[in-house]
Order: structure tokens, then sequence, then C-alpha cells
């Protein structure tokens, strides 16, 4: 399914960290990074909210725990007062990658209302806390844009580093490993409650309390192999991978260790995260617990 987004005129329905071959400490830096706004695709690969707007995020200047963001490459359900995203949603195929390299350059998000506050690269400077994607560099590597886009601050979370570089590095990984294998993926991932450990013990907040350091992260990966009318091909046999792990700094690889269901992630966030499936098929596929 190749689509054209259209952007509504009211609601915006359509949308980590590492280039795994080098090894990202993500530690921030002190000096702002200017650069002009990414260019979005006039048209996407795929609608990368195929399968449901989960919050149903709109961009309503009033709907400040809630706002959608289109970044063209992803999209983004922001929340003003925590200052980082609720969710993050994006479709990873074999043309997301490709020879660009890491860009590295965090930088505030111009394209979020006048007045809302703007994290900055130097915002995690002596938190103990990486700057995690949501979206992954290492899936837009098909152009500079791409690439750049993946380092806007409101795709960016606080992270234990244990965690950040150990086994949601792993998770990205291998779903890299799935694509290469001729698969296409349709990820959610996103962040709730209040409170993680980073390399200087536990925080609620950084930056002077701008930033909401988040106690859980989850992901849902939809696992298809490469075709058209995605939506259309979800059925009950569908792997979908679904984990939910502390934001702490333990020394854990094994990502699988912390694999749950999507009922559990919408028990906990309340969120629709397959709202666009077929509700019969939601009702199996939700309640499974991947374990290949």
């Amino acid at each position: 399914m190749r689509n054209i987004f259209i952007v509504f005129a009211f609601f915006l329905f359509s949308a980590c960290t590492k280039n795994t071959n080098v090894v990202d400490t993500t530690k921030p830096v002190d000096q702002p990074v200017k650069l002009p706004p990414v260019v979005i695709p006039s048209t996407t690969i795929d609608s990368m909210l195929v399968l449901g707007n989960p919050s149903s995020a709109t961009n309503n200047l009033y709907d400040y725990a809630n706002f959608f963001l289109n970044e063209g490459y992803y999209y983004v359900s922001y929340n003003r007062d925590l200052a980082r995203a609720n969710w993050v949603s994006w479709h990873t195929e074999t043309s997301s990658y490709g020879t660009t390299p890491r860009q590295d350059n965090f930088r505030p998000n111009n394209e979020l209302p006048s007045g809302w506050y703007l994290v900055d690269n130097s915002s995690y400077t002596g938190s103990g806390f990486d700057r995690g994607h949501m979206c992954p560099s290492m899936d837009r590597t098909s152009s500079i844009d791409a690439n750049s886009s993946t380092f806007l601050m409101t795709n960016i979370i606080p992270q234990g580093p244990n965690c950040n570089q150990g086994r949601w590095a792993q998770l990205e990984l291998y779903c890299k490993t799935l694509v290469d294998a001729g698969n296409e993926l349709y990820i959610y991932s996103g962040a709730y409650g209040e409170g993680g450990t980073g390399d200087l013990g536990f925080a609620s907040s950084i930056d002077n309390g701008r930033i909401s350091v988040p106690a859980y992260l989850w992901k849902m990966i939809v696992v298809l192999p490469n075709g058209n009318n995605d939506l259309a091909r979800i059925n009950n046999s569908t792997r979908i991978i679904t984990v939910m792990m502390p934001n702490d700094n333990t020394v854990n690889l094994d990502w699988k260790s912390f694999r749950t269901s999507v009922d559990f992630i919408e028990s906990q966030t309340n969120y629709n995260l397959l709202s666009k499936v077929p509700l019969n098929i939601q009702t199996v596929v939700e309640a499974i617990t991947d374990n290949l």
C-alpha cells in the first residue's frame, strides 16, 4: 500500500536511538543546534496511522496534553506539560534503510505552538538520562531529511542509559532483522507514568522540572510480510510484539523478558492501539503475548 497522506483541515490523521553499528552514549552537549525545518515528503510510503490514532490526538491548540504532530517520517502525540511524547507511530520497510549516516542534530521542534516550552539538545545535560529516541535513527536512513527528523526533541524521551543502550537498542536491532527477512512493520512506541532511574539515581523530572521522566516505556510492533492493502491483511494469526519496560538503569539485554499483550498496554495507557482493525480480530490478537 503506497498511499498519499491526506491532511484533514482540523484533525491530522494518517504516524531509537541508535545506528547499532556505532555505540551511542547519547550524552548531551551544551551548544544549541539551529537548522531549517525538516522537509516533509509530499507523499508517504504508507499511512503510518493505518491501524488507528490510539489517543485520538488532534492539532487543536487546546488539546495540549494530546497534540498531534506530523513529522512526515513519523507521527507524534505530544504532551505540553510533560514536555515529551505520549506516543510515536511509524512504518518501516526495506526502503526505510539506506546509507545516510546518523545526523546527531538533536534540536528543539519549532513546529510546537507559540509559547510552549521547547526542549533543546542541552536540556538533558547533567541529568543522568539518555536522549532516547522513540522512532529510531536507524529506521530512517534513506535520506538526510529522514534521519534528521528523528533528532527533533519531540521524538526524544529521558531514558535510563542501560535501558536505552541495552534492551531497548536490542529490540530496535531485532526489528531491522525482521525487515531484512522480508517483512514490513507498523510500530507504536510511547511512555507513561512518572519517575525513572538514570546514572544519578531516581528522578521524576529533569531540566529544572520542565521534562517529566516516564516510569515505563512501551512498544507495539505489527509484523506483516511485504505486500499491499496492509490493514486488510491483518488477521488472527498476525504476529504482534509488545513490550513494557521499566525506565530504570538495570543491565538487561533480553528485551524478550519484557513482552506482554496489547491488552495490557491499553489497560495501562487507556489507548486504543488497533482501533481500525476489525473488533473480532482485535479481541484475538490483543490478548496474545508473543513467544517466538
